[in-house]
């Protein structure tokens, strides 16, 4: 078996682009969206029509609204590729605002329902703030089921798994970058340290009966994904998927139930005041997470402009 195949064995494979024709060759289970995706596949050709589309049925609303028929465009296509369920992020400019995050979120799953998708296909991406981790814990008791991204740090993953949220996307790759960028080293395999932190999360996940699922993402090689093969999930590019399917070096389970069981981390009691103080003293985690949410909030505008330019 190719690596694809093998990692498939432990772990559900979801496709994480925009461009959805991509994926058809690799047969993933979910696919997940964001911002920068959207607006990179919507300019190419292949997807302008969605994007006017969109624009032409609904001109006479406004730009947001717009922008939420793009998105939940893209993921009815998406849902007819992949079996599974598709992850459709909310306005980053809301990751502050658990009202605005909640009323947002439902007006997504309303549109998602009035064009006959059953709630149970759709995760609502919302950044890991407090405030989106506490949208979140309203959201889900309404079963809108919600992935909380741009995470990069165990608090973070604590709050989601008290919070009851469905699954969280603990970001690989961007914690790697950090690292990188600060020390000037390259790390591999083990040593990685964006490997090192999801393994910690989906021991403590485990260890402490946390249902909530982790699904590592961000990644920016194909040894980060073989580090992690056991994961919940895994959301993989088009490109790596491809390394992946290319390869057939065996790639054996590196996360189990049984590993986590063994591990020594110690439970930790959160608060909203031990969050923001464990976040504060995580300088990775406070500088991604709010270098995430600008890049984010940088992509809707640009979207906006796009669609203004078409009005």
């Amino acid at each position: 078996m190719n690596q694809l195949e093998q990692l498939k064995q432990y772990t559900t494979v979801v496709a994480d682009t925009g461009d959805f024709q991509s994926i058809k060759a690799f047969t993933p289970q979910d696919a997940t969206t964001n911002p920068s995706l959207i607006l990179k596949a919507v300019q190419k050709a292949d997807y302008q029509s969605l994007l006017e589309k969109a624009v032409r049925d609904h001109k006479s609303k406004s730009t947001e609204a717009i922008i939420d028929n793009l998105l939940v465009g893209f993921g009815q296509e998406i849902l007819k590729i992949v079996p599974g369920r598709v992850s459709t992020e909310t306005d980053a400019r809301l990751s502050f605002d658990t009202q605005g995050t909640i009323a947002k979120s439902r007006e997504l799953i309303r549109l998602y329902e009035a064009a006959g998708i059953k709630r149970e296909r759709v995760l609502i991406k919302i950044a890991s703030t407090w405030e989106g981790i506490k949208a979140a814990e309203v959201l889900e008791k309404e079963g809108i089921r919600c992935n909380l991204t741009l995470l990069f740090s165990l608090s973070q993953a604590i709050a989601c798994a008290e919070a009851k949220v469905q699954l969280i996307s603990p970001f690989v790759g961007r914690i790697y970058d950090w690292y990188k960028q600060k020390t000037g080293q390259e790390y591999t395999g083990a040593d990685d340290p964006g490997v090192q932190s999801v393994k910690r999360i989906y021991a403590y996940y485990r260890k402490f009966g946390y249902k909530t699922e982790v699904m590592g993402a961000s990644f920016r090689n194909t040894s980060q994904i073989t580090e992690l093969a056991g994961c919940d999930l895994l959301t993989i590019s088009p490109d790596l998927l491809q390394k992946l399917s290319e390869s057939e070096v065996p790639m054996p389970r590196k996360l189990s139930m049984e590993i986590a069981k063994a591990d020594p981390i110690q439970k930790i009691n959160l608060d909203e005041k031990t969050f923001r103080l464990m976040l504060n003293d995580d300088a990775m985690g406070t500088e991604k997470l709010a270098e995430g949410i600008r890049v984010f909030c940088a992509d809707i505008v640009q979207l906006e402009q796009m669609i203004e330019k078409m009005r």
